[in-house]
């Protein structure tokens, strides 16, 4: 046990993480030949294609030292503010972690919100300054933000690049030398902490775990605690590049467990294994239950795949512990599911995966997030959607979450970026400056006006120097008004917006205007109106396709026309009674792009 060491790569967005992976997976000799491509751990097409990492990935790699042989579990995680639930989960089952940070781009938001999370669980921290084969590397001015950041010794910070291999070596030594060996009774009773699991279409449900106490071998009967269920341990081993079998994993060890589960309800990231004889009575402390942000509907394109998009979405939260979902109906998309996301990355990433490994066409609408509506009797409910909002006479106020914000950025674009939160609603608590021309700005904003598109605008503007972080922070009154969008007089559930009120009238006629680019043209003229309760507060019509009746008329008395023309009038009129105006996909999301 003495000889394990358990550690995890974090680090802001795009510096170098899986990369400086694929150099220790190479040096420790743990893959070569024809396995040996970039960013080996993403193995999801997405993350290839997009050059991110979405999943956390777990890897052993042996590593021989002074003639001491040492096995060194690897967890690399992902850098986006999105996936940050995945990364306290990879932090809760090792005992250290690499701080990469880019040289080019210095300390961002995220480095410093996974520092802050791997310091509240006590992790040895090795800071390495990543990428210093680059021209625009700024060395010692990364180095001071380091020793700034951490109080730590510029000696102490390791420089590698993840390119040229150069410094790795150095990073598996202070690897072994600084983080400590897992701390756990292999005598005691089993306790494994389980950090994720996958759905194999041929085996069933394989859970990852780290044993904390005890050992497991193949073969034991074995329950979990949260489901209290028992099983047959069929085949226990460890992560390499594929999985590999083992007779028994000792205490302090990250491996899988294959038991034949078939139902994705009895697994649960944070649950813990122990054995059914002699077994532990408690489970360990795992990770808090994580709030989604943004709440969107998903509905299937056809109505019949409601079951297939259940199992679908139960298989992939078996893989995704932080997408939530509950079944709920429109008028306007029939039977569908209100899905709870972290943040708009991890929503578009959801879609994608649904289409990819499930072949699931979804429509998905606007999203939005929860508040709290309190009526004129004190009396509180939660409201996901504006759908489910209360009649507006019984409402007393509702109140909408904030969150704290910080944006690190140069100081060139202070000032736009000021002029974006104070649009957003935002109220200015402090700046710092970091050092030299890096300055951080926190802001208490409304989650509800963050959601859509800040990000993209904060990147754009600050043009791509500013990182953003975020808490939810508390729940605030705030003047909403639900925006309804009503189509020849029918409201589209699925369009509704909760919106505030100083916002209301250009987001309205914004939406209409957009409306009616993208819905096509019918036989009858469509009215397109936004509403605020019974008041109208923007129009646009899509005039009717028509023919030239009077084209036949040529001369003679002008009622001959009139009455043709009023024959085609009479015609319209009865469609526009019995037809129905089909909203294209892309009018649903055509609020993200408003602008």
């Amino acid at each position: 046990m003495k000889n394990i060491r358990n550690f995890c790569i974090i680090a802001h967005i795009d510096h170098g993480k899986s990369t400086l992976a694929d150099r220790l997976l190479e040096y420790t000799k743990t893959i070569e030949g024809k396995d040996l491509q970039e960013q080996v751990l993403d193995d999801m097409d997405l993350e290839r294609e997009r050059g991110i990492t979405i999943k956390s990935h777990a890897i052993q790699m042996e590593y021989t030292r002074e003639e001491e042989n040492y096995i060194l579990n690897l967890i690399d995680t992902p850098g986006h503010v999105d996936f940050s639930y995945e990364v306290s989960r990879s932090i809760a089952a090792c005992e250290g972690a690499l701080l990469i940070v880019d040289a080019a781009q210095g300390i961002q938001a995220q480095t410093i919100s996974n520092l802050y999370m791997a310091i509240e669980n006590d992790l040895e921290i090795i800071p390495v300054i990543n990428k210093i084969d680059l021209p625009s590397a700024r060395l010692e001015e990364t180095q001071d933000q380091i020793v700034e950041l951490l109080g730590c010794q510029p000696e102490e910070i390791l420089r590698a690049s993840g390119k040229t291999g150069e410094g790795v070596y150095e990073i598996l030594n202070a690897i072994v030398e600084k983080i400590p060996a897992p701390a756990g009774n292999p005598d005691a009773p089993l306790q494994c902490l389980i950090f994720d699991s996958v759905f194999n279409s041929f085996r069933g449900i394989i859970a990852y775990f780290k044993v904390v106490n005890g050992i497991l071998k193949k073969g034991d009967l074995v329950k979990f605690i949260a489901t209290d269920k028992a099983y047959n341990a069929d085949e226990v081993g460890v992560l390499k590049l594929t999985l590999s079998p083992r007779n028994e994993i000792t205490t302090g060890d990250v491996g899988y467990i294959i038991s034949g589960i078939k139902s994705s309800r009895e697994v649960r990231v944070g649950d813990t294994i122990t054995h059914v004889k002699g077994g532990a009575t408690e489970g360990i402390a795992g990770f808090e239950e994580v709030k989604p942000m943004v709440f969107a509907g998903v509905y299937p394109i056809d109505s019949e795949d409601f079951e297939n998009l259940r199992s679908s979405l139960e298989k992939l939260q078996l893989n995704d512990a932080s997408l939530t979902f509950q079944p709920e109906s429109s008028v306007a998309l029939g039977f569908g599911f209100r899905c709870g996301f972290l943040g708009l990355l991890h929503m578009e990433i959801v879609q994608e995966r649904l289409d990819r490994e499930f072949n699931m066409d979804v429509i998905t609408t606007v999203p939005n997030v929860s508040y709290k509506v309190y009526d004129k009797k004190g009396n509180c409910t939660e409201v996901h959607n504006p759908g489910g909002l209360p009649d507006p006479a019984l409402i007393d106020h509702i109140d909408e979450p904030y969150i704290r914000a910080s944006v690190i950025t140069n100081t060139t674009y202070i000032g736009p970026i000021m002029t974006l939160c104070l649009g957003k609603r935002g109220v200015l608590l402090k700046q710092e400056y970091i050092s030299g021309d890096r300055v951080e700005i926190y802001y208490d904003l409304p989650l509800g006006e963050i959601v859509i598109d800040f990000y993209d605008k904060l990147k754009s503007i600050s043009k791509g120097y500013a990182s953003f972080d975020y808490q939810i922070h508390d729940f605030r009154p705030g003047k909403l008004v639900k925006l309804d969008i009503l189509l020849n007089g029918e409201p589209v559930d699925a369009l509704s917006t909760l919106t505030h009120i100083d916002n209301s009238v250009t987001f309205g006629r914004k939406m209409c205007e957009k409306l009616k680019e993208l819905i096509p043209r019918q036989q009858f003229d469509i009215a397109i109106q936004a509403a605020i309760g019974a008041k109208i507060i923007a129009r646009e019509t899509i005039k009717a396709v028509r023919k030239d009746v009077t084209a036949k008329c040529y001369g003679g008395d002008i009622t001959r026309k009139r009455k043709l023309l009023e024959k085609q009038k009479e015609g319209k009129k009865r469609m526009k009674q019995i037809g129905t105006v089909e909203v294209p996909q892309k009018a649903f999301l055509a609020v993200l792009k408003l602008d």
